[in-house]
Protein backbone atom coordinates (compact mmCIF):
# COMPACT_ATOMS: atom_id res chain seq x y z
CA UNK A 1 0.00 0.00 0.00
CA UNK A 2 1.31 3.61 -0.87
CA UNK A 3 0.72 6.70 1.58
CA UNK A 4 -2.35 7.29 0.04
CA UNK A 5 -4.14 3.98 0.30
CA UNK A 6 -3.31 2.93 -3.47
CA UNK A 7 -2.57 -0.50 -4.22
CA UNK A 8 1.79 0.21 -5.34
CA UNK A 9 1.65 -1.91 -8.06
CA UNK A 10 -1.32 -0.35 -9.97
CA UNK A 11 0.06 3.17 -8.85
CA UNK A 12 3.56 2.39 -10.12
CA UNK A 13 1.59 1.26 -13.46
CA UNK A 14 -0.38 4.26 -13.40
CA UNK A 15 2.83 6.58 -12.87
CA UNK A 16 4.49 5.29 -16.37
CA UNK A 17 1.19 6.11 -18.33
CA UNK A 18 0.80 9.43 -16.39
CA UNK A 19 4.78 10.07 -17.49
CA UNK A 20 3.97 9.16 -21.00
CA UNK A 21 1.14 11.69 -20.89
CA UNK A 22 3.27 14.43 -19.34
CA UNK A 23 5.77 13.80 -22.39
CA UNK A 24 2.97 14.22 -24.76
CA UNK A 25 2.03 17.64 -22.90
CA UNK A 26 4.92 19.42 -23.35
CA UNK A 27 5.42 18.31 -26.69
CA UNK A 28 1.83 19.90 -27.75
CA UNK A 29 2.52 22.95 -24.97
CA UNK A 30 5.59 24.18 -27.50
CA UNK A 31 4.40 23.42 -30.67
CA UNK A 32 1.56 25.88 -29.32
CA UNK A 33 3.81 28.27 -28.61
CA UNK A 34 5.07 27.83 -31.88
CA UNK A 35 2.11 28.04 -33.71
CA UNK A 36 1.77 31.16 -31.46
CA UNK A 37 4.44 32.85 -32.38
CA UNK A 38 4.43 31.78 -35.71
CA UNK A 39 0.98 32.09 -37.22
CA UNK A 40 0.63 34.29 -40.50
CA UNK A 41 -2.36 35.38 -42.84
CA UNK A 42 -5.67 36.30 -42.58
CA UNK A 43 -6.81 34.58 -38.97
CA UNK A 44 -3.99 36.02 -37.87
CA UNK A 45 -5.20 37.75 -34.78
CA UNK A 46 -8.17 35.01 -34.00
CA UNK A 47 -5.51 32.48 -34.39
CA UNK A 48 -2.64 33.79 -32.33
CA UNK A 49 -5.21 34.88 -29.20
CA UNK A 50 -6.64 31.21 -29.49
CA UNK A 51 -3.08 29.46 -29.73
CA UNK A 52 -2.04 31.62 -26.50
CA UNK A 53 -5.55 30.56 -24.78
CA UNK A 54 -4.57 26.78 -25.81
CA UNK A 55 -0.93 27.20 -24.35
CA UNK A 56 -2.02 28.88 -21.25
CA UNK A 57 -3.99 25.52 -20.09
CA UNK A 58 -1.52 23.44 -21.41
CA UNK A 59 0.91 24.76 -18.98
CA UNK A 60 -1.72 24.04 -15.94
CA UNK A 61 -2.40 20.62 -17.32
CA UNK A 62 1.35 19.74 -17.57
CA UNK A 63 1.84 20.72 -13.58
CA UNK A 64 -1.07 19.02 -12.62
CA UNK A 65 0.25 15.97 -14.44
CA UNK A 66 3.43 16.07 -12.74
CA UNK A 67 1.92 16.87 -9.12
CA UNK A 68 -0.15 13.85 -9.80
CA UNK A 69 2.89 11.57 -10.60
CA UNK A 70 4.38 12.97 -7.85
CA UNK A 71 1.57 11.90 -5.51
CA UNK A 72 1.44 8.53 -6.47
CA UNK A 73 4.83 8.38 -5.61
CA UNK A 74 7.10 8.37 -8.84
CA UNK A 75 9.29 11.17 -10.39
CA UNK A 76 8.15 12.78 -13.15
CA UNK A 77 9.82 13.71 -16.39
CA UNK A 78 11.45 16.79 -16.84
CA UNK A 79 14.12 17.00 -19.69
CA UNK A 80 13.52 17.69 -22.89
CA UNK A 81 15.13 14.27 -24.28
CA UNK A 82 12.81 12.09 -22.32
CA UNK A 83 9.82 14.09 -23.67
CA UNK A 84 10.96 13.42 -27.35
CA UNK A 85 11.45 10.05 -26.23
CA UNK A 86 8.30 9.17 -24.65
CA UNK A 87 6.04 11.39 -26.60
CA UNK A 88 3.70 10.18 -29.43
CA UNK A 89 3.24 13.78 -30.69
CA UNK A 90 6.14 14.83 -32.28
CA UNK A 91 7.46 18.39 -32.38
CA UNK A 92 6.63 20.74 -34.99
CA UNK A 93 9.10 23.39 -37.03
CA UNK A 94 7.67 26.30 -39.04
CA UNK A 95 4.03 26.21 -39.43
CA UNK A 96 2.44 29.41 -40.09
CA UNK A 97 -0.70 28.23 -42.00
CA UNK A 98 -3.79 28.80 -40.01
CA UNK A 99 -5.07 25.79 -40.51
CA UNK A 100 -2.24 23.38 -41.13
CA UNK A 101 -1.59 24.71 -37.06
CA UNK A 102 -5.28 24.05 -36.39
CA UNK A 103 -4.65 20.22 -37.97
CA UNK A 104 -2.20 19.90 -35.78
CA UNK A 105 -3.69 20.40 -32.99
CA UNK A 106 -6.65 17.72 -33.96
CA UNK A 107 -4.50 15.40 -34.26
CA UNK A 108 -2.65 16.08 -31.00
CA UNK A 109 -5.95 16.21 -29.03
CA UNK A 110 -6.57 12.66 -30.44
CA UNK A 111 -3.39 11.34 -29.14
CA UNK A 112 -4.23 13.04 -26.03
CA UNK A 113 -7.41 12.05 -25.61
CA UNK A 114 -6.94 7.93 -26.14
CA UNK A 115 -4.21 8.32 -23.70
CA UNK A 116 -6.38 9.54 -21.08
CA UNK A 117 -9.30 7.24 -21.77
CA UNK A 118 -6.72 4.15 -21.07
CA UNK A 119 -5.80 6.47 -17.69
CA UNK A 120 -9.57 6.32 -17.06
CA UNK A 121 -9.84 2.89 -17.00
CA UNK A 122 -6.67 2.00 -15.29
CA UNK A 123 -7.17 4.47 -12.48
CA UNK A 124 -10.76 3.12 -12.16
CA UNK A 125 -9.52 -0.07 -11.51
CA UNK A 126 -6.76 0.81 -8.73
CA UNK A 127 -9.65 2.95 -7.26
CA UNK A 128 -7.66 6.28 -7.96
CA UNK A 129 -10.23 8.78 -7.81
CA UNK A 130 -7.42 11.52 -8.14
CA UNK A 131 -6.30 10.28 -11.34
CA UNK A 132 -9.87 9.43 -12.48
CA UNK A 133 -11.34 12.85 -11.82
CA UNK A 134 -8.46 14.65 -13.61
CA UNK A 135 -8.49 12.55 -16.70
CA UNK A 136 -12.61 12.91 -16.83
CA UNK A 137 -11.94 16.18 -16.50
CA UNK A 138 -9.34 16.53 -19.27
CA UNK A 139 -11.71 14.07 -22.05
CA UNK A 140 -14.73 16.27 -21.43
CA UNK A 141 -12.71 19.61 -22.18
CA UNK A 142 -10.91 18.37 -24.89
CA UNK A 143 -13.51 16.72 -26.81
CA UNK A 144 -15.15 20.52 -26.57
CA UNK A 145 -12.57 21.51 -28.05
CA UNK A 146 -11.91 18.87 -30.87
CA UNK A 147 -15.65 20.22 -32.03
CA UNK A 148 -14.69 23.98 -31.93
CA UNK A 149 -11.12 23.35 -33.60
CA UNK A 150 -13.08 20.59 -35.98
CA UNK A 151 -15.78 23.00 -36.91
CA UNK A 152 -13.15 25.96 -37.96
CA UNK A 153 -11.94 23.18 -40.44
CA UNK A 154 -15.31 22.99 -41.30
CA UNK A 155 -15.18 18.99 -40.70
Amino acid sequence: MSFIGLDKKKTEKLAVKLNNLLADYMMFYQNTRGLHWNIKGEKFFELHLKFEELYTNLLLKVDEVAERILTLGATPLHTFDDYQYSAHIKSIKNVSDGKQGVQTILEAFEILLVKQRELLNLSADAGDEGTNALMSDYIREQEKLVWMYSSYLNK
